[in-house]
């Protein structure tokens, strides 16, 4: 298995594009905080973006920002975009980072439940610790938390199996990297639209304005027919790795 990163091996774009758009819903790539800060990020932290090739193909990748953090709960970033914001704005202000944030890892369909996760969140460990890095934290998107749309993420992420760990198999591959659950990000991610584009997003209709259940969101999405508006506010959890 090779570890290579995107900037050496840009042909290979399409190929991982192809691969990974699928493990996110169509409104996740409509957040204007990713749109606006994503290409810098890809400019400024080249080293941080992974892909990892089983003979040649493109099977798992991820990726990741440095950011400035004190350790304190109170000074985490507000989740999946203020992470990218503080990365960004502090590389150009001169500010020293302390801390890696994972920000996504996905693997292919042909590759899956091969523990590729894990290796590609150890190229990236490796990476920031050679970069003098010393705390790694990261914003989930738990995968099953879109079965319980109605539940807080703060009940959802004391919900344990028998051994121990969570119900939710993506905060599980962390804890199994020595991963502890810090606190929940209110504010992750936020997507707003018209009433017809949140319709294009989830195949869905909204009738009428209301807090409507969408396939693939781990909350609610408030719809306002009157302001002809659909806002979706995304609670994630923040985890702090060993």
């Amino acid at each position: 298995m090779d570890v290579v990163t995107s900037s050496e091996r840009p042909d290979l774009e399409d190929e991982a594009g192809a691969a990974f758009r699928v493990k996110w819903p169509e409104f996740i790539f409509h957040d204007p905080i990713a749109k606006q800060y994503v290409a810098q990020v890809a400019e400024r932290f080249p080293q941080y973006d992974v892909l990892l090739l089983d003979e040649g193909r493109v099977v798992a990748g991820g990726w990741g920002v440095p950011i400035r953090w004190d350790g304190t709960v109170q000074d985490l970033p507000d989740g999946y975009d203020g992470a990218m914001v503080r990365a960004v704005e502090g590389h150009q202000g001169g500010v020293h980072a302390t801390t890696f944030s994972f920000m996504a890892v996905a693997v292919g369909n042909s590759a899956a439940k091969r523990g590729l996760a894990g290796e590609v969140m150890t190229a990236l460990r490796l990476r920031a610790a050679e970069a003098g890095l010393t705390q790694v934290i990261a914003p989930l998107r738990p995968t099953l938390k879109p079965r319980y749309p109605l539940v807080p993420m703060t009940s959802f992420a004391t919900w344990t199996r028998s051994d121990g760990l969570s119900i939710d198999p993506w905060i599980r591959a962390h804890q199994r990297m020595g991963a502890a659950i810090l606190a929940s990000c209110p504010r992750s991610m936020v997507m707003t639209g018209t009433v017809a584009e949140w319709e294009s997003w989830t195949d869905m209709v909204f009738p009428e304005t209301g807090a409507y259940v969408v396939p693939d969101a781990l909350g609610l999405v408030d719809i306002d027919r009157a302001k002809n508006i659909g806002t979706y506010v995304e609670e994630g959890l923040w985890v702090q790795h060993a």
